[in-house]
């Protein structure tokens, strides 16, 4: 077994009914699985905490998003850099004016004690700047994030990935200018640990080789510089007026039919912003934009009922899914495949894997055919394809969007502190 020390949040990691999930923690179990253990996860209930724990032997390594800061380099032994990143101001959209340093004279700026911020903000006044900066005990950095947004602080400072991440969940935050270079982020080991260092390295040279970094990278940080105010702000709105009208037959579909609901959720939002009575240029219909051909294929006796609208297209999402055509892609990739069928027609994914195959490219993976599918705009290859012109760059733009509502969705049911979770208290 392995123990790593990481902390309770959203990008760290966090329980979705009884699912461990976060980007540290899956990178820490896919370490455990790198070396043939089990992982067991400690929660370090406070950022200055982590490291007395881990001197202390209450863990193998911290996992946590953690800036190689020079006064923590000399505490702990880093790894190699994982994600390079820049801490940012973050700012109300009324307060865009609030760009750089020099702008932050005569604002208080509040961040937690002991994290990286404070280390830059002490650096900076170190500088000469006139800086005011309120240090609070433990308040996750979502929460300030939500207090800027709700006016109740002016100014905080956020790691540019949480930051851009963030910003999908409370709009009205503006990502503004960096306050210093860009640093990197590294596990921490206790300085003596050396085996364990080296084995984190080769783990992170692994990862980054075959791909596997990235598929964890971009189930919590993909499309995060895509950011559209108006449609997100709408979007926040209608899961609060539309959304819980269909809840229940969301939940009931995607139950029998083995999805997320809230993947589904996130793809009607995507089809029909939640309109029972949308009905689009293309001729198709409702909450799922059933074609009447599919409908009536599906057994659909009424398209615009939202009930019968719903089902048939969990149904019809399941069936572009268990293509045989599909069936050596796996997780996500399967699932991208099975929704650009939806918006597009299995047909010109399936040409597309062909024109993948040819080109030397890996049919099952999404990656390949995001490069593949808006090559079929033109004649040079779509005449050879068997189901001719396809807008192509319309089911990666397809799979985005729903992609980002779906993010946004499993934010707001994050589960934090459970019993089954070890929780490390201060050490003095």
């Amino acid at each position: 077994m392995v123990t790593v020390i990481t902390r309770n949040n959203s990008h760290c990691y966090y329980l979705y009914r009884d699912q461990a999930m976060g980007f540290e923690y899956d990178l820490a179990k896919a370490f455990a699985d790198f070396l043939g253990v089990n992982l067991e996860v400690k929660i370090a209930e406070k950022w200055e905490g982590m490291i007395p724990n881990l001197s202390n032997g209450n863990g193998a390594f911290i996992a946590a998003g953690s800036m190689k800061t020079p006064k923590r380099r000399q505490q702990v032994a880093f790894s190699r850099e994982y994600l390079t990143i820049q801490q940012h101001i973050i700012v109300h959209r009324k307060n865009k004016h609030i760009k750089n340093v020099s702008d932050l004279v005569g604002k208080t700026i509040h961040v937690c004690r002991g994290t990286s911020y404070q280390e830059r903000l002490e650096e900076l006044i170190a500088e000469g700047y006139d800086l005011t900066v309120e240090l609070h005990d433990d308040i996750p950095t979502e929460e300030l994030i939500q207090q800027v947004e709700e006016e109740k602080i002016e100014v905080t400072i956020v790691d540019s990935n949480i930051a851009f991440r963030y910003r999908r969940y409370h709009p009205r935050i503006v990502v503004s200018g960096a306050i210093g270079s860009e640093e990197h982020l590294g596990w921490a080991v206790h300085p003596n640990s050396v085996r364990l260092l080296k084995k984190i390295d080769n783990f992170f040279e692994e990862i980054k080789a075959n791909g596997t970094f990235n598929r964890i990278y971009d189930q919590y940080f993909a499309h995060v510089d895509d950011f559209d105010f108006v449609d997100l702000r709408t979007f926040h709105w209608r899961l609060k007026t539309r959304l819980p009208k269909y809840f229940s037959i969301i939940e009931e579909a995607a139950q029998k039919h083995e999805f997320d609901w809230r993947m589904i959720a996130a793809q009607m939002y995507q089809e029909s912003h939640f309109d029972p009575e949308a009905r689009s240029h293309a001729g198709a219909y409702g909450l799922m934009q059933l074609t009447r051909s599919t409908a009536k294929s599906l057994g659909v006796e009424n398209i615009l009922d939202s009930t019968q609208n719903i089902h048939a297209g969990v149904q019809h999402l399941r069936n572009m899914y268990n293509l045989y055509d599909f069936d050596k892609a796996v997780g996500s990739d399967r699932l991208f495949m099975a929704l650009a069928a939806y918006n597009i027609g299995q047909g010109h994914v399936k040409d597309a894997r062909k024109l993948a195959r040819q080109m030397n490219l890996d049919p099952d993976t999404w990656a390949s055919l995001a490069q593949t599918l808006p090559l079929l705009r033109y004649q040079k290859y779509y005449k050879n394809a068997a189901y001719g012109y396809c807008r192509g760059t319309e089911p990666i733009e397809y799979v985005k969007q729903i992609m980002i509502y779906y993010d946004i969705l499993r934010h707001q049911g994050i589960e934090y502190r459970t019993d089954r979770t070890v929780l490390l208290k201060p050490v003095a």
